[in-house]
């Protein structure tokens, strides 16, 4: 028997192009708001929902679209008020991902100097501002004047059609039944199923199997050994 697939090996990392974004009911909105840009009615916009719902992917359509800076909250941290100036002079669109971690001062020192050039900050977050714990008031004030905008787990239809398309891009075929049953055993997330198509394919290749049930199951149990 061929040796087990080792599910890590040779993933190459998501594209986030806007063709790979799979539109649903749950994330419509979102995508409503990022296309709307720079229509915004405030320089901020908040952007909300739990692991797996395409936060991420939708915070890099709108950087690639807008030329905006990605980073994590916590990087504000270890930039001075000159560093943080020089970054909005810049780049006058900004991405914060997990930005519910950054520092106060920095994000509110950002987002004034972003405002004065009139250039936009989205904030990526599992919550909204309005759930946050934020001391300084007039940062509190700012943050929860400004849209936010949530976004839903995928639903078993997302799920499915994210999953179709990562085997359609992969010019795969599935037997019956193989994305009914990833969808109702996997972890419920864009990423999630990009990995699961990607094994499926490598263990199909490797093992020249038909992509059926058993597999999916096979790779499914190689995933939740290696998690």
């Amino acid at each position: 028997m061929p040796n087990q697939l080792t599910l890590e090996l040779a993933l190459p990392p998501p594209t986030y192009a806007r063709e790979d974004f799979v539109v649903a009911d749950g994330n419509r909105e979102a995508l409503a708001w990022i296309d709307r840009w720079p229509d915004w009615p405030a320089p901020v916009l908040s952007l909300n929902g739990p692991t797996g719902c395409g936060k991420t992917h939708l915070g890099r359509i709108w950087a690639a679209r807008s030329g905006a800076v990605v980073m994590a909250g916590a990087d504000l941290e270890r930039k001075s008020v000159a560093q943080l100036t020089d970054l909005a002079a810049s780049s006058p669109a900004i991405v914060i991902e997990e930005a519910e971690r950054a520092p106060e001062r920095g994000l509110f020192h950002l987002y004034n100097l972003v405002r004065e050039r009139s250039g936009h900050l989205l904030l990526i977050s599992p919550e909204p501002p309005a759930r946050w714990s934020i001391a300084l008031p007039d940062l509190a004030s700012r943050l929860r004047a400004a849209p936010a905008v949530a976004m839903a787990p995928p639903d078993d239809e997302l799920l499915g059609s994210i999953i179709l398309k990562q085997l359609a891009d992969r010019q795969l075929h599935a037997g019956a039944g193989v994305v009914q049953y990833l969808v109702s055993h996997m972890e419920r997330s864009a990423e999630a199923a990009r990995r699961v198509v990607a094994a499926l394919d490598r263990r199909a290749l490797v093992e020249r199997r038909e992509i059926d049930r058993r597999l999916a199951a096979d790779v499914l149990m190689d995933i939740a050994g290696v998690s």
